[in-house]
């Protein structure tokens, strides 16, 4: 009896399609911002330009605004991933300029101080200072119980007596936007301190006792934004309960080596300043989650560790 079934189909050789051999010569690597760790896939052949468009969405950073080092050394725009060595498994660190962004990105820029206004009537000056640095007892006895002593926008030209009699009652600081020009030595004896804010004040390098500051233990936060300050002290070193600094709008042009000694430090953020280089040594900032430096910075150093630490 003759077989009329019909014939087997032909056999198909299946073949990798052009996605899929695209994949398997894509680079995959990480770009560390803001305490992110952001994957990105690219061709070897993709411009950091393409780069810079891909994480666009990602982090709300337009593309001018986007800064990319790897191993020390910032990537122009018109050369490829291939060229700069960028392959699967390299971490590479977006520094941000601040206001160049999208919506709701992660940078946000911090809203302006409020500008102190110092009359000409010396004699009118003298009683409102001398009306702000008066506190009644009900406001003392409140910061000895909540252990948050707060004075910011007082017109304040020193701190007053009133806060060394919390003693190590203080917690919390807040001197910020006012014209104190002193931090003396008895800053010191606030032993339980553990966060002092002096944002917009008229310090200078000389004006500040680091000795007293060296000796809070339990300090986490220091914050001297917008002042008059040239270069910090090898005593910062010192702090190393520190895991938040705030040395923004200053006139800083370095950092000290000793900063590598504050292994505890999460946030470093020292933007609009006159910082040409960093020191290698803050390689050591282990807890480094988020550095901010608003592209200031000459040179990053060619550490490998400085990557490593989720900056």
């Amino acid at each position: 009896m003759e077989d009329r079934s019909p014939p087997p189909p032909p056999t198909m050789t299946t073949t990798s399609s052009h996605q899929d051999s695209d994949a398997d010569t894509s680079v995959n690597f990480t770009v560390k911002f803001s305490g992110r760790s952001i994957p990105v896939a690219a061709s070897p052949d993709s411009s950091i330009r393409d780069v810079k468009s891909l994480l666009q969405p990602l982090t709300n950073v337009l593309p001018r605004g986007q800064k990319l080092i790897f191993k020390g050394k910032i990537l122009d725009d018109s050369t490829t991933l291939r060229a700069s060595e960028v392959k699967s498994g390299a971490k590479v660190m977006l520094m941000a300029s601040q206001g160049l962004h999208q919506g709701e990105g992660p940078i946000l820029k911090a809203a302006p101080a409020q500008p102190i206004v110092r009359g000409t009537n010396r004699s009118s000056n003298v009683a409102k200072e001398k009306a702000a640095a008066k506190v009644d007892k009900t406001h003392l006895e409140r910061w000895k119980i909540t252990g948050v002593v707060a004075l910011a926008e007082r017109n304040l030209e020193f701190i007053p007596d009133e806060v060394w009699a919390c003693g190590p009652s203080t917690r919390i600081l807040d001197i910020s936007n006012n014209s104190v020009e002193c931090v003396p030595l008895r800053i010191g004896s606030l032993t339980s301190m553990q966060k002092l804010l002096m944002d917009a004040n008229g310090l200078s390098d000389q004006s500040i006792n680091w000795e007293g500051l060296s000796s809070l233990k339990f300090l986490t936060v220091l914050s001297m934004n917008q002042n008059d300050l040239t270069a910090l002290p090898p005593a910062l070193g010192a702090i190393t309960s520190l895991r938040q600094l705030y040395f923004a709008n200053n006139k800083l042009t370095s950092l000290p080596v000793e900063i590598g000694h504050l292994n505890q430090l999460e946030v470093l953020k020292v933007n609009n300043n006159r910082i040409s280089t960093l020191p290698l040594q803050i390689g050591d900032c282990i807890s480094l989650v988020e550095v901010t430096l608003v592209f200031l910075v000459l040179f990053v150093p060619n550490d490998s560790a400085f990557l490593e630490h989720e900056l």
